[in-house]
């Protein structure tokens, strides 16, 4: 028998016509991920990979942080499909493992094989209660489910399986610039896009000398997190200390956020048209602060023509915070270092901004001039993640 990985599409047996390009892309993103350190074919149901070296952990970590993969299954398979070898072959397997309670499932792909799939259920348990002793069956709430599929040209077997991320390739959906504070929502917005097939890109404002390089490494750690399911990330990093000391010297104070946003807005919009990226992506909830009320929503989109999409928009942040424990960027998030949407914030910020205000406001500064030269002096820089193993206790 040959011990091998397969994956379950889950989501992506669903697009029918464009199940090959999604599938193509998810072999794509494994290839750029695993590189060199496996072998990959697949058919219409599923993927199967071979670790080259027989390190199946560093695969697996590897494999946990992509998209597109509902379920990641350890398998053995033998192309013999002789019900005696099958028998045979499941004892082999089963009589090193501890457990009490089991229940086998049966999958024929091949409607042909001359047993029908309840038939061939009470023949392998009934095989198997016969050769381990003190087993029983428990169809509802076993310890182990033996799974058996019998496919045209092979039989599989696997006990064991890791649920994946699901949702969609990363590039099947084009190109997303991320709008990356230092914060806990923006992280999770993030990654919640990259779900959706969605390939990032991420901006960041620093405020030198009002915001530190803390603040900065604190942001290129978020991005190198996002990385991990991302791929990669292109981090594209703004000055706008002159932009933002213009607006703090020349704005009524309660105007100074909304303001501060429509600025980063058409920075955004114009480092997203030179990137190719579709859409601008936030972590704004509404609500969650003056600034993100639907009307102020409204008064920052006025100055950009691309879509903005915000992923977190109506969870409450007790959902935001438990999405960022289980994505890794939480404690990394609540680091006390303070970015350019949290200094010179006003006790009263204007939570129904009006437009022909901002406009007017505006008009007492030459912004267009500022926002050339800080897109001008942009650094960009590419982050990735480094794989750490783990999966040793399932192997």
């Amino acid at each position: 028998m040959e011990k091998l990985i397969f994956l379950k599409y889950g989501e992506l047996s669903t697009k029918k016509d464009n199940r090959n390009f999604f599938i193509k892309k998810l072999n794509e993103n494994i290839s750029n991920v695993l590189k060199d350190e496996v072998t990959i074919t697949y058919d219409y149901g599923r993927m199967f990979i071979k670790p080259k070296d027989d390190d199946f952990s560093a695969v697996l970590e590897g494999l946990k942080n992509i998209f597109g993969i509902h379920e990641i299954v350890i398998a053995y398979k033998d192309k013999n499909r002789d019900i005696e070898v099958i028998k045979n072959n499941l004892i082999t397997l089963l009589k090193d493992k501890s457990f009490k309670t089991f229940k086998v499932e049966v999958k024929r792909s091949d409607k042909k094989y001359p047993k029908d799939g309840m038939t061939l259920r009470k023949e392998l348990g009934a095989h198997i209660l016969k050769n381990i002793p003190n087993l029983k069956v428990d169809v509802n709430n076993p310890e182990l489910t033996v799974n058996v599929e019998i496919r045209l040209q092979e039989v599989l077997y696997y006990f064991t399986s890791i649920k994946g991320l699901g949702g969609y390739p990363v590039g099947t959906q084009g190109k997303g610039l991320l709008m990356l504070s230092g914060g806990i929502d923006s992280p999770v917005a993030g990654y919640l896009a990259i779900k959706r097939g969605i390939k990032l890109e991420a901006i960041y404002f620093e405020s030198p000398p009002h915001t530190s390089n803390e603040a900065l490494e604190k942001c290129k750690k978020l991005a190198k997190i996002l990385a991990g399911y991302n791929m990669d990330i292109k981090l594209h990093i703004i000055n706008f200390t002159e932009i933002q000391e213009a607006i703090y010297k020349n704005m009524p104070v309660e105007y100074l956020i909304t303001i501060m946003r429509r600025m980063m807005y058409r920075i955004g919009a114009i480092v997203a048209s030179r990137q190719k990226a579709k859409v601008l992506i936030n972590g704004e909830s509404i609500g969650q602060v003056a600034s993100q009320t639907l009307t102020s929503m409204s008064v920052v989109n006025e100055v950009v023509k691309i879509p903005v999409i915000r992923p977190v928009c109506c969870f409450d942040k007790l959902e935001i915070i438990d999405i960022a424990k289980k994505i890794g960027t939480y404690e990394t998030s609540i680091l006390p270092y303070e970015d350019c949407c949290t200094i010179f914030v006003p006790l009263h910020p204007v939570i129904n901004p009006e437009k022909e205000k901002a406009r007017e406001y505006e008009s007492r500064i030459d912004f267009e001039e500022m926002i050339y030269r800080a897109i001008k002096n942009e650094k960009v820089i590419t982050l990735t993640k480094e794989r750490e193993n783990d999966f040793t206790d399932l192997l």
